[in-house]
């Protein structure tokens, strides 16, 4: 990353971390200096910690590995479900719901009934006005509460979180399982829970929506990449 590239970070504003004096001790090596009471954060960590998540999501798009992508902030909502779609990734944008991880196959069964309910939409017709009222507010609750989840039918490989401090729970949840995380870690996050924090501004819209592109452009272009070798090695065999 040049110079340039340091510059459109604190563009982003993702230099930009909490006041001093809710700093997470653990953050402190991530600090470049206060000013104002503000700690701004060391881009050139931002820059190597970030290239170093990215070898790592790189690494798991050639094993076809499963990213859920957690970010339920109304800065992150919105970003995380259009960029987890567009690679076909399971993810939470609006709450982490105990269990989702440790009590998995309870949870799967909410999975399992949305997907019913979905496929037999098309019957909802043939019921009763009441009948059809009550499927349709099931369906709704479960597309509120697992929605992003539909395609999760097994653990994740990973766990990609926007803002650790807040998504406490689910980083809990991984760990206890031994499921590595990818975090964007603002300076009241506890990086030391992290396998590969990306230090950074949270409540930067713009900020987090570049990060989570240079994660999503890095996993589909490894994979675009092993289907193009998959073919090559194919075509070689006839």
């Amino acid at each position: 990353m040049e110079l340039t590239e340091l510059q459109d970070l604190a563009r982003l504003g993702l230099h930009f971390g909490h006041l001093r004096r809710y700093t997470h001790p653990k953050s402190r090596s991530y600090v470049y200096t206060v000013a104002n009471g503000v700690c701004v954060i060391d881009l050139e960590k931002t820059k190597e910690l970030l290239e170093k998540a990215l070898q790592f999501v790189k690494e798991l798009a050639q094993d076809n590995k499963m990213i859920l992508f957690v970010g339920t902030k109304r800065q992150a909502s919105r970003i995380i479900k259009e960029k987890a779609e567009s690679v076909n990734m399971p993810y939470v944008n609006k709450h982490f719901i105990a269990g989702t991880l440790t009590n998995f196959q309870t949870f799967l069964k909410n999975i399992q009934k949305l997907n019913q309910l979905e496929t037999e939409e098309t019957a909802f017709g043939g019921k009763s006005k009441k009948e059809q009222r009550r499927l349709m507010k099931a369906k709704k609750r479960l597309l509120d509460s697992v929605g992003g989840l539909k395609q999760m039918i097994r653990l994740p490989d990973a766990l990609f979180v926007i803002d650790a401090a807040r998504e406490k729970n689910s980083i809990f949840e991984a760990r206890r399982l031994g499921i590595p995380i990818i975090a964007l870690v603002d300076t009241n996050g506890d990086p030391s829970q992290i396998d590969y924090p990306i230090p950074g501004n949270d409540d930067s819209e713009k900020g987090i929506e570049f990060i989570v592109n240079r994660v999503v452009e890095t996993y589909a272009q490894a994979q675009g990449k092993k289907k193009k070798r998959t073919r090559k090695e194919g075509n070689g065999d006839n």
